[in-house]
């Protein structure tokens, strides 16, 4: 089933941080913290052009207006217990498998080099991406972000098919992307298809396989 496409419109990189910063923030768990920056990511979101400021808006109004039970149930049922809308980039090409811990490698080894430290959470969550790029190297998180183009399809296609209420997010960060032509749609179809690979080994030392990891605020520490 095809979903439409976000529209997409050239944006520089202080809107392309500001877009990710956001979407970094509404893809954490939505904690009283969560809620009470409301405003401020409104106020982020209210210059940005219309085919990111759009769906984040409607996240955020979504935010609004559901009871705190409600969005926490929801993104745990979406985020943590739905491997289809799984936010760690690395599964959807590598699944649980020996290959994902290299992967995972290529991540840490970027956010080593702009002497960031990991807090909590594996190297390849979207959020941390995003994070990553708003606030340290835009350049170094775009290039992982296309590494992991389909992933970042696929979870769009996910929570849009899902009709969930974090979907306009997904909308928004692939907006950011160049449109998927190629190799990266044949990647898209096929993944959507086949599904992650499978092998339960090699990951211990990421953790993987121990439960949910809420995501921590901030993500990333700069080192002293």
């Amino acid at each position: 089933m095809k979903t439409k496409a976000p529209a997409r419109h050239g944006l520089n990189d202080i809107q392309a941080a500001t877009t990710w910063q956001v979407a970094s923030l509404l893809l954490g768990y939505p904690d009283d913290g969560l809620l009470a920056r409301l405003p401020m990511l409104r106020r982020a979101v209210r210059n940005l052009p219309a085919s990111v400021a759009e769906p984040l808006g409607a996240v955020l109004a979504t935010l609004d207006e559901t009871s705190p039970q409600a969005l926490a149930a929801d993104f745990v049922t979406t985020f943590d217990q739905r491997k289809r809308s799984c936010p760690y980039l690395t599964y959807f090409a590598c699944g649980d498998t020996r290959k994902r811990g290299m992967a995972l490698l290529r991540f840490k080894q970027a956010y080593d080099a702009a002497g960031l430290v990991l807090d909590g959470e594996l190297p390849d969550h979207l959020a941390v991406v995003l994070e990553f790029g708003a606030t340290a190297d835009l350049a170094e998180a775009r290039r992982l972000l296309l590494e992991h183009r389909a992933g970042v399809e696929l979870l769009r296609l996910a929570l849009t098919e899902a009709g969930s209420p974090w979907t306009g997010v997904l909308d928004a960060v692939s907006a950011t992307l160049p449109p998927l032509s190629g190799d990266i749609e044949d990647a898209v179809a096929r993944l959507a298809a086949e599904g992650p690979p499978e092998e339960q080994v090699g990951l211990a030392p990421y953790g993987i396989g121990s439960g949910p990891v809420f995501l921590p605020d901030p993500v990333l520490e700069a080192r002293s």
